[in-house]
């Protein structure tokens, strides 16, 4: 009996698909009675689905339909329904009444009305025309603009993106106000389409990088593009590699930033995340606040941040190389040390190091997803106790606590989050290769790394520039920030349309620097 009654309901659901897709390949009807009855077919099953019927002050039967939630109900009763109702129209073009809605547009397929609807617009039928007016009337749930939570800032703009596409972008032009800043549009999505929106200054950024980026959006065939992420994982160069080769930012100020350098920056709606490309290796170890502190300042902590990126790859598997292979190069006072702090642990360095990190990891994870006050607790207690008593134990060395410790430690200071995980997963096959071959190992692990680094491209940038290629003005922002009157060209890396960037107007340099 239970079968047959599944057998019965799927054959309904397949006779009500089969009508859908009949209504969708039709256009709209004359009749409003007809035109109820298609979208009662098209959103079965869909209770926010809201119909007002009602009588035009011109004596015509006409319907409003909305979907709940997705409206601004304010908007529809002052702007449509009460001038509609009470108001006198002209008979012979709705476009000219009395509806103060900022965009009418009529539409003649089903298949439009769908879209619009599930978009939060409103459709107005009219009883005798065979077409439909879409109204702009968006007001779904939003968020209040507030800072970012991943990208904090110092003494930049305290100004983050929100899910709304149309918000991000008056983020981006307050910042930008300029009428090169173009934009275009793209829908994405089989199931649930999505808005992108593709910004760029048309007399800075290269031809070349446009024509690749709206290639690679349009072959995205996907049901929906949910996050910003995603988004990058199909349009990227290569999917097999822990670098990032595009940045994700919350930020308008930061995008703004590569805006004005010639890069392509991608809005979608829905995720608060805007992508920005083509992007290098180095970027990933910038930050708008580096901007706002004076260059020796920030030149020293760029050089942590990459001495972070070494620490947190290779000190794990130097302390297994030396260990295991090479104890006759540590000094004796050392080399005593560490044999007293290894003398009772059963395990040999590779798994002290991997249990070590993996622990680390999942600490790290538990501290991100578990509530701020909560994340904090579990982050250093568990730290702190679990380091502690794993060492009593004799279950690993308090050497092996101190280096792991400064390898969590570096891999913090990276700014950059993707990068940061990229690089935290490097350290474990480094160890790999430590373990068996010892330094020889690392060398090689090392030149691997190099190797995939010169090979990477973004949107067929050299991952690698400005070292190779090799473009000697760029080096003013790379490893140390010289200070910003001495920056007249935008990045060759990224072949910008116009050069210049600014006059000489600051600072005691030569004007030919």
């Amino acid at each position: 009996m239970g079968f047959f009654h599944n057998w019965l309901r799927g054959r309904k659901a397949f006779s009500t698909q089969k009508q859908a897709d009949n209504v969708l390949n039709s256009t709209i009807s004359s009749s409003n009675s007809t035109n109820l009855y298609y979208l009662s077919v098209l959103f079965s099953g869909i209770p926010e689905l809201i119909t007002r019927t009602f009588q035009l002050k011109t004596g015509q039967e006409a319907a409003l339909v909305y979907m709940e939630g997705l409206v601004d109900k304010t908007s529809i009763n002052m702007d449509i329904l009460r001038p509609l109702m009470f108001e006198k129209l002209n008979e012979k073009d709705f476009s000219e009444s009395a509806v103060s809605i900022g965009q009418i547009k009529k539409v003649q397929t089903w298949s439009e009305v769908e879209q619009a609807l599930l978009n939060g617009k409103s459709i107005l039928f009219i009883d005798g025309e065979p077409t439909a007016h879409e109204m702009e009337t968006q007001g779904w749930p939003q968020r209040a603009i507030e800072e970012s939570k991943t990208e904090k800032s110092l003494k930049s703009a305290h100004q983050g993106f929100t899910e709304t596409a149309s918000q991000n972008m008056a983020l981006i032009r307050r910042f930008i106000p300029n009428r090169e800043l173009k934009v275009k549009e793209f829908t994405v999505g089989e199931r649930a389409s999505s808005k992108l929106f593709m910004l760029y200054l048309a007399d800075v950024t290269n031809e070349q990088f446009l024509r690749e980026m709206e290639c690679r959006i349009k072959s995205v065939k996907v049901d929906a593009i949910l996050t910003t992420g995603q988004l990058g994982e199909f349009i990227e160069d290569s999917s097999f590699t822990p670098f990032p080769q595009f940045s994700v930012t919350e930020r308008p100020d930061t995008t703004a930033h590569h805006l004005l350098k010639g890069r392509v920056a991608v809005v979608v709606d829905r995720s608060p995340g805007v992508l920005i490309g083509p992007m290098t290796f180095h970027t990933f170890f910038q930050t708008i606040d580096d901007y706002s502190i004076r260059s020796l300042v920030i030149s020293f902590i760029r050089l942590m941040r990459y001495a972070g990126f070494f620490i947190a790859i290779f000190t794990p598997a130097f302390y297994i190389a030396m260990i295991t292979f090479h104890y006759e190069v540590i000094p004796l006072k050392l080399l005593i040390t560490l044999g007293e702090s290894r003398e009772k642990i059963p395990f040999p360095p590779l798994l002290e190091a991997i249990s070590m990190e993996v622990v680390i990891e999942m600490l790290r994870e538990a501290g991100v997803r578990l509530p701020a006050p909560i994340g904090q607790t579990i982050g250093v207690v568990g730290g702190i106790v679990i380091g502690q008593a794993a060492v009593q134990a004799g279950l690993v060395s308090n050497v092996m606590v101190i280096v792991v410790s400064i390898t969590a430690i570096a891999s913090f200071i990276i700014p950059d989050y993707e990068m940061s995980a990229g690089i935290r997963l490097l350290r474990f096959p480094m160890m790999l290769l430590a373990s068996i071959f010892g330094i020889v190992g690392i060398m090689i692990g090392m030149m691997v790394m190099v190797i995939h680094l010169l090979s990477l491209e973004s949107l067929g940038v050299p991952y690698s520039s400005p070292i190779s290629p090799l473009h000697l003005s760029d080096m003013k922002d790379t490893f140390i920030r010289l200070p910003q009157w001495m920056f007249k060209k935008r990045p060759l890396s990224i072949k910008p349309k116009q050069l210049k960037r600014q006059e000489n107007n600051g600072g005691t340099g030569d004007e030919n620097t």
